[in-house]
């Protein structure tokens, strides 16, 4: 793709990789290049730098901040302070687990950035996997486990379990995931290529790099499982039809570096404060031994200072550390220049071997020739089948999706009185609902088999209900009573209910119709490769299969 005079959006873009990639796109002579961090100061900082490192294009980059997993209203807060916010909390819970609406989309950060941006391009270089799996329900679940064997107030209780249920990672990555895609296909976003992480810079299970947790460390396999839900989702995102090109390249190695300097040290942006103790104040080791004390520890006044290399969001390292670290058959490392390098390539259209979608679109095994070959003898097979016993083999709703059930059985019952496909757009709506209503009434098996199955039967008046005990739209979710309304009657039908309204068939005609005019379109004398839904496919309109009408 053409990045020249297009809106670059750099996510993450104040960190290693993030200010590597930005430097990169300059030369591409982009429209604008809006930098993120999760805190405006650090986006201002990476704009001020790049500023002065590219004097001719002040007007380049912009930045942004905020936390972009949240509310707009939120992204400045930090993730702690709402948690130990009730009504805050509740909200988070509310925008991650309930269904996904417009509410909760036009509410959240990353769709306001993206609406307000309207990029072509998007090079995300959050450490998602990171940001997530670090929320650590390991820690959330042992502050409930404590409160139930304390037994602790209600109130309390409902606190903790509501902070546990603000940290299921899965849920959070799901959300982020639609909420992403929804915002990019509004304002037609071209590419979004995601810097991905394994979780243990490439190394394995027994990665010796952890915060003092068990080996393995379940934090750390919790990043990498993250991680690869992530690749997964972003690989079905680029399945999607219409969506943007989807693109990751997943580092295995430490990156490294910032800089390298003499200077103080800090732990949580706090110098590291030296302490005094003198060699008599030992801690007899006997009975019990107190983790955090709150004796107060004399200090020697002075900070840590020393020499050290700073590897941007991993942290700064000691020489020690960092010789350690990128040892060889250890994480080893790679440059963020040399990142940028792939990610560059990735967006122009070059092949660089390390876009990860790509590898897996490759690797995942495909439909072959030998199963479509026999789909045809399967499908005889099951049609011989439904002539001997004298049924119709429509739906069962064991698939899953009741959409599919509901459109399978109306189109049967339309071919129960229509022979072909042109007889369905021959006949009137009202014709169509006043055959499928007499039908419905007069055959008892077929009445019950789809009401059985927990899909409901709209009468044409779309005022009355055909029903069993089980439907499986609307689906219960806690509320058993719902308002019935136009809309609701409308969107009902729509997602699970056989509809015998005239307004459906309708529908139906329209469908047909546009199927019919799709072949009809093909020149007589095309015979390519080009079509296939020909002629020939639909057995030139003298017949109605169902299936192949509802795929």
């Amino acid at each position: 793709m053409d990045i020249n005079n297009k809106t670059v959006l750099v996510l993450g873009g104040f960190g290693l990789v993030g200010s590597a990639v930005a430097r990169k796109l300059v030369s591409e002579n982009p429209k604008s290049i809006i930098i993120t961090s999760l805190k405006l100061s650090e986006a201002e900082d990476a704009v001020a730098k790049l500023n002065k490192e590219f004097p001719g294009k002040t007007d380049l980059f912009i930045p942004w901040g905020g936390d972009i997993f949240v509310r707009y209203q939120y992204r400045e807060e930090p993730r702690g302070k709402l948690l130990n916010d009730p009504q805050r909390r509740r909200q988070l819970i509310s925008d991650t687990m309930e269904e996904l609406n417009d509410e909760i989309l036009k509410s959240s950060a990353i769709y306001n950035l993206i609406i307000n941006y309207k990029p072509e391009i998007i090079i995300d270089c959050i450490n998602t996997a990171t940001a997530i799996a670090y929320q650590d329900i390991y820690t959330s679940y042992r502050n409930l486990n404590r409160a139930i064997k304390n037994k602790v107030s209600y109130d309390a209780l409902v606190e903790e379990s509501e902070k546990m249920m603000g940290t299921l990672y899965i849920p959070q990555l799901i959300r982020h995931i639609q909420l992403l895609y929804s915002s990019m296909s509004l304002v037609k976003t071209k590419i979004y290529l995601k810097i991905g992480t394994s979780g243990t810079g490439g190394m394995g299970l027994n990665i010796p790099y952890t915060h003092s947790e068990e080996k393995p460390s379940r934090i750390l396999l919790s990043k990498s499982s993250i991680a690869g839900a992530h690749t997964l989702l972003l690989f079905l995102m680029g399945r999607t039809p219409e969506g943007p090109i989807t693109k990751e390249i997943k580092p295995t190695a430490a990156i490294a570096w910032k800089r390298i300097e003499y200077g103080e040290i800090k732990r949580r942006g706090e110098p590291i404060q030296l302490l005094d103790i003198p060699i008599t104040e030992t801690v007899p080791l006997k009975e019990k031994f107190i983790i955090c004390s709150d004796k107060h520890y004399k200090t020697t006044g002075e900070t840590l200072h020393s020499v050290f290399i700073d590897t941007g969001e991993n942290g700064i390292f000691s020489r020690g550390e960092f010789e350690t670290i990128t040892a060889q058959k250890q994480m080893e490392f790679v440059t963020p220049e040399e990142i940028a390098d792939v990610v560059l390539y990735e967006i122009r259209g070059g092949n660089t071997g390390h876009d990860i979608i790509n590898a897996l679109d490759h690797a995942t095994m495909e439909p072959t020739y030998r199963a479509g070959y026999m789909q045809h003898m399967e499908v005889k097979k099951l049609a011989e089948l439904e002539k001997e016993n004298n049924l119709h083999s429509v739906a069962f709703e064991l698939l899953g999706p009741p959409r599919l059930s509901k459109l399978l059985f109306e189109i049967d019952l339309l071919r129960f009185f229509c022979k072909t496909m042109k007889d369905i757009i021959s006949s009137t709506p009202e014709e169509l609902s006043d055959k499928c209503l007499d039908f419905i009434l007069n055959n008892s098996k077929l009445r019950s088999e789809i009401i059985s199955i927990g899909i409901p039967i709209l009468l044409p008046n779309g005022e009355e209900l055909l029903r069993g005990s089980i439907i499986k739209i609307p689906a219960f979710k806690g509320d058993n009573i719902l308002d019935i309304n136009p809309e609701n009657i409308d969107r009902w039908a729509n997602e699970g209910w056989v509809d015998l309204r005239p307004l459906n068939m309708k529908r139906w005609q329209k469908r047909i119709s546009e199927l019919i005019e799709e072949v009809e379109s093909i020149p007589a004398d095309d015979t390519s490769s080009m079509h296939v839904r020909t002629k020939a496919y639909w057995n030139n309109f003298e017949e109605i299969n169902i299936g192949k009408i509802c795929s």
